[in-house]
């Protein structure tokens, strides 16, 4: 195809997406949202919840596309390498900031995706066993810093972002503490339930029901602000670990090199569905904060995330092949 035509063309898928133009692609294409993570989880939760509002906004039909694997790299790399048709649109997550710094070899470039809208997330809730000898955040870290070595946390995973958030506390207070990394969050809460290891990060949505039964603690959570859903749970901040900010955010990305005006009527679209009472009432009903950034707010987000990471990461000496 040459670039003339191919120009006309995505000229032609710009039009379609435009206000006044009844927001329909040519033959009433349907639009993929990538989620590049397992169904059932946070992020397909999410896409599962938008999709139907978007595409309603949009008059067009947006399915979700899993497509686990690797970190979240290999559906992001199909929508990094898709058509920049407007037809293509990744569910983003912190991933895409952790892993340039993370996998030396990445199949796709940052630079090849444009981020459209955040859309919102949930704090990390940082916890320990209900019979923990740590009420509060300064316990844990006196427990780690007089005992380097003798404690494990769990994650769901190696360059996870719970991963990582133990990783950034142990940066923030040069604290040793032992990793096991488990298949998941659900095994690596039953190995904090059972005592063997002394701590984890987990997504708020699925710690909460431990939470409230008092089978764990809830020492902190990463955001800036409390969480609605736990008011007298600290923020990390708070509880004495300067600059610590982690959330589990969610945002809409499309393949770099789609027209302004696709990226333009979707980020109108996003900002709107953060408007929907029920859209919003759902996501709260999972623990989730519904925020709307717009274009440069977050990409400006995904580079102060992608430099926080690079050093945790950098600090920790974590490499995955």
């Amino acid at each position: 195809m040459n670039r003339t035509r191919r120009h006309l063309l995505l000229g032609a898928s710009a039009l379609a997406l435009a206000p006044h133009a009844h927001a329909q692609n040519a033959a009433g294409s349907t639009v993929r949202l990538v989620v590049p993570f397992p169904p059932g989880g946070l992020l397909d939760g999410v896409g599962r919840l938008i999709a139907p509002v978007l595409g309603s906004g949009l008059s067009q039909t947006v399915v979700v596309d899993n497509k686990p694997g690797s970190g979240g790299n290999i559906g992001t790399d199909i929508v990094a390498k898709a058509a920049p048709d407007g037809l293509t649109w990744l569910l983003g997550s912190p991933g895409l900031a952790i892993s340039p710094s993370l996998y030396p070899k990445l199949p796709y470039k940052p630079e090849d995706l444009q981020p459209v809208a955040l859309l919102g997330g949930q704090p990390n809730v940082l916890l320990v066993p209900s019979d923990s000898p740590a009420r509060k955040v300064a316990d844990l870290i006196d427990m780690l810093q007089k005992a380097p070595g003798k404690y494990q946390y769990a994650s769901n995973g190696n360059g996870t972002s719970l991963h990582l958030s133990a990783e950034l506390l142990k940066f923030k207070t040069r604290s040793f503490v032992l990793h096991v990394p488990y298949r998941g969050s659900a095994p690596a809460m039953t190995a904090l339930l059972s005592g063997e290891v002394n701590f984890m990060f987990d997504n708020l949505s699925p710690a909460l029901p431990q939470i409230q039964a008092g089978k764990v603690r809830a020492l902190a959570v990463t955001s800036t602000t409390r969480s609605p859903a736990l008011p007298d749970v600290p923020t990390m901040q708070e509880a004495g670990i300067a600059g610590y900010d982690v959330n589990a955010w969610f945002g809409i990305l499309v393949p770099r090199g789609t027209p302004a005006a696709v990226v333009q009527r979707l980020e109108a679209e996003c900002a709107k569905a953060m408007r929907d009472p029920a859209l919003v009432a759902a996501l709260r009903q999972r623990g989730i904060e519904p925020q709307f950034r717009g274009s440069t707010d977050f990409s400006a987000h995904l580079t102060r995330e992608r430099a926080q990471w690079k050093t945790t990461v950098d600090y920790a000496r974590i490499v995955i092949d």
